[in-house]
């Protein structure tokens, strides 16, 4: 009966990722049709989508201190399906906004919904399982996560905007059903009972220097991977009609699809490479390695054909699928006490952390040309993601009995 109960519990969390993703991507894919059809020129639909998304990234980084606290404060299961009740009902809000406006403050709203889901679904998949097997439990959740960009691209591809939202949020009010039977963390509960253990204290993070430097290395060692996405896939149309990398007009809902189909795959491999090394420190260096030289390569290559460009958005994807492995990290530095904290939050200051790149490429792409933007923001991800990762030590097959 209990292993029922463990494989129903990485089952919900990965559905809820998956679920999570749809809505997550959606808005990238559906970018330039639906400001377009919202009344905007082929000029502001950069400017205005960028700050949609980075309201949207905004509403995470909140949405990931708050749901952090909660996850530790109230438990696992209630920021699995709190997540899901508020990005779900404001993604069927979306369905139905007629100005930017009306936009900016449901992507807000479902940024904040957004926040919880993974690193609720990773903190509680760790503890359930076994400390030698946790890591396939996490890379399960991420690979059936990740899919859900790619039934966000088939829906938008053929159905309206409107729908594809519909879509998401029905999705998600559909997922709540599985919430009975669920099975809470054995450790959540443990230190639940516990008078003298604190909870979900956020702060203390800041004022203890040595959990902060940890925070900040786990925050540092996901900026590459949003830069990816983030900069380089969401904005393919702009950087390939300018810099020559093909001649021909690119979709950025099908690079976002092919991105996206690279990460399910890229996150089984890592996920299967750090159990196979038993380290979570060499997989992610050797993916760090081979992530940065495909950043190299997209500004590098010209004159591909458009198939050859979506076969490099695949390899971006693949070489970039260590989401699950990173959070998996964050998760193991920190107690029972803050876990959730800490694993919900990482992920979405790492979300939030495509506000200042957003910015200074904006900046930057005034100064000198978008592939001098862009790889210059590069460059500066892949400094801050290597440096992240020298800083942690190693978690593979920690013990995660323990609080902060």
């Amino acid at each position: 009966m209990k292993n029922k109960k463990v494989i129903l519990a990485v089952l919900v969390a990965a559905l809820g990722y998956f679920v999570d993703i749809y809505d997550l991507i959606l808005f990238s894919i559906v970018r330039v049709p639906s400001l377009r059809d919202l009344g905007l020129s082929d000029e502001e639909i950069l400017d205005k989508g960028l700050m949609l998304l980075n309201l949207q990234m905004g509403g995470m980084l909140i949405g990931g201190i708050l749901f952090g606290i909660l996850g530790d404060k109230k438990g696992r299961l209630s920021v699995l399906f709190g997540s899901i009740l508020l990005y779900s009902i404001a993604n069927l809000a979306n369905a139905y906004v007629q100005t930017v406006e009306q936009y900016a403050i449901l992507r807000f709203i479902a940024g904040i919904g957004l926040a919880g889901e993974l690193g609720a679904g990773i903190t509680l998949v760790s503890e359930i399982l076994p400390r030698d097997k946790r890591g396939y439990g996490t890379t399960i959740v991420a690979s059936v996560g990740v899919s859900g960009a790619l039934l966000a691209w088939y829906v938008a591809d053929h159905m309206s905007w409107r729908t594809a939202y519909i879509v998401g949020g029905v999705m998600g009010l559909a997922l709540l059903l599985l919430r009975v039977g669920v099975l809470e963390s054995n450790l959540f509960e443990k230190v639940k009972q516990s008078a003298h253990t604190k909870r979900g204290d956020f702060l203390s993070l800041f004022r203890d220097s040595k959990k902060f430097f940890k925070l900040s290395a786990c925050i540092l060692i996901g900026v590459q991977l949003w830069y990816v996405v983030g900069i380089l896939i969401t904005l393919s149309p702009e950087f390939t009609s300018q810099i020559g990398i093909t001649s021909e007009a690119i979709s950025a809902g099908k690079a976002i699809f092919y991105c996206y189909f690279g990460l399910i795959f890229g996150d089984m491999a890592s996920g299967l490479l750090s159990q196979l090394l038993k380290s979570r420190k060499k997989c992610m260096f050797i993916f760090l390695i081979l992530s940065s030289l495909s950043i190299f390569s997209f500004f590098a290559l010209r004159n591909l054909t458009a198939d050859q460009f979506y076969a490099l958005s695949f390899v971006l994807g693949f070489v970039s699928g260590y989401w699950a492995m990173f959070v998996t990290i964050a998760a193991e530095q920190f107690g029972t006490n803050l876990r959730a904290t800490v694993a919900t939050a990482v992920p979405n200051f790492v979300r939030g952390s495509l506000v200042p790149m957003s910015f200074l490429f904006a900046i930057l792409k005034e100064q000198a040309s978008i592939s001098v933007a862009g790889l210059s923001v590069g460059i500066f991800a892949i400094v801050l993601s290597f440096w992240g990762l020298f800083a942690l030590k190693e978690s593979f097959s920690t013990d995660l009995d323990f609080v902060d």
